[in-house]
């Protein structure tokens, strides 16, 4: 077999199981989220209506943000010119770094190109801090994290979603003396559930381990300043490392951890991740800090945010669909099959202009395929009557079941 023929075979391989990914080509309206142009197969373009996109306060199109970008374009140009290391260190970065540590009330942060990165990067970085780590990771963590930890080399503990019991046993079985990490995220996004985290401080504190914890898709809309779970309930001196992203709630891109300033500098120092890659552009991080600074003192967009949430939660039980609610902003509709997920999705897009990605394995198990809505403060009330009523119609259509979940 040639490698053309196992690169097609390895392809033929998503599309047969129905699991294979397609890129929808679309313009969001700037001042009109979440409405977007999408671009059709057949080159018409068509006015849509975003359900799933992370954007989730719509700070994207926001003038405080979009003027904070302008500017620093046209003082500093567009690109940082670097890393960090060599030229690509900027007043910009500087200030946005100090603004995230303050969001977190810790010491100092990091900026990265990504959540994604910074997770990568730290994790695979500890173990050369500390000789013998070992890492607890929660099985659901996100790929991020289970690359990072992969990527460091060290001894990982798998303990099961959210099993304090497990945790404790997998502590328990371990050296005393081996310096720990307990990695996990304050809410996860495929199924919108919160991590036990006081119990996992408790434990942490008891067996002297670190904590890491990933917060985002909670930054900027949990907490009184948008510091995220921990925030909200009292816990951001309890954690030790903090990942957070500035593509989500913030609006715009980048992402960072936060925590005591002799770890972040050893991050700083020893992450090739971090070392070798350049920096964000100084309009990114000035519309970044301009984002952060705005919901640090806007309670609006979070309260109207978990609003409409919750509108769409009781509008989905009301239709008698297996919704998981599990009390955060993320509602997922399980479907259960990859392909009647794609037809739905195909067909909300294509006779009702209302677009929601399918999620298929691998980014959650398979068999529990489903559709990920993410209502924000820019949807109306007539956006939801439509999604609603397509739902009700799609449902149907597709001969799925209409059973809710014991949660």
């Amino acid at each position: 077999m040639t490698y053309d023929q196992k690169i097609n075979a390895s392809l033929a391989r998503l599309h047969e199981e129905g699991r294979y990914r397609v890129f929808q080509d679309i313009c969001r309206q700037n001042q009109s989220f979440p409405k977007a142009n999408w671009t059709q197969a057949d080159g018409v373009v068509k006015e849509i209506t975003v359900w799933c996109g992370n954007d989730y306060l719509g700070m994207g199109q926001h003038p405080v943000v979009i003027d904070a970008m302008k500017t620093a374009i046209d003082v500093a140009g567009v690109g940082s010119g670097g890393t960090r290391n060599i030229s690509g260190n900027t007043i910009y970065h500087r200030q946005l770094e100090a603004s995230i540590s303050d969001l977190h009330q810790k010491e100092a942060a990091l900026l990265f190109t990504s959540a994604y990165n910074a997770n990568e990067a730290t994790l695979s970085a500890l173990p050369q801090l500390f000789d013998g780590l070992i890492i607890y990771s929660d099985a659901l963590n996100h790929a991020s994290m289970i690359q990072g930890i992969r990527h460091g080399n060290g001894e990982k503990q798998i303990f099961r979603h959210n099993d304090v019991e497990h945790l404790r046993e997998l502590l328990e079985n371990s050296d005393p003396s081996a310096p720990k990490v307990i990695a996990f995220e304050s809410l996860y996004s495929m199924d919108g559930d919160f991590a036990p985290i006081k119990e996992i401080i408790d434990l942490a504190k008891e067996f002297d381990a670190l904590t890491y914890i990933d917060e985002v898709h909670a930054v900027g809309m949990y907490g009184p300043r948008g510091g995220g779970v921990l925030e909200q309930l009292g816990l951001q001196d309890q954690v030790d490392i903090v990942n957070g992203t500035l593509a989500k709630a913030y609006g715009v891109i980048g992402g960072y951890i936060a925590g005591n300033a002799n770890l972040i500098d050893a991050i700083r120092s020893y992450a090739p991740g971090f070392i070798f890659t350049s920096s964000l552009p100084p309009a990114i991080a000035a519309g970044a800090y301009a984002s952060v600074e705005f919901l640090k003192a806007d309670q609006f967009l979070r309260q109207s945010h978990q609003e409409k949430a919750n509108i769409i939660k009781d509008r989905f039980r009301a239709l008698g669909l297996p919704l998981d609610d599990q009390g955060s902003h993320i509602v997922p509709v399980h479907v259960g099959n990859p392909v009647k997920c794609k037809q739905l999705s195909d067909m909300l897009l294509n006779d009702y202009s209302i677009y929601v990605q399918p999620i298929n394995f691998p980014t959650v198990p398979t068999g529990t395929e489903r559709l990920r809505f993410t209502p924000s403060p820019v949807h109306s009330q007539e956006m939801i009557n439509q999604l609603v009523d397509a739902m009700d119609v799609l449902w149907s259509h597709c001969e799925l079941n209409r059973s809710k979940l014991a949660c």
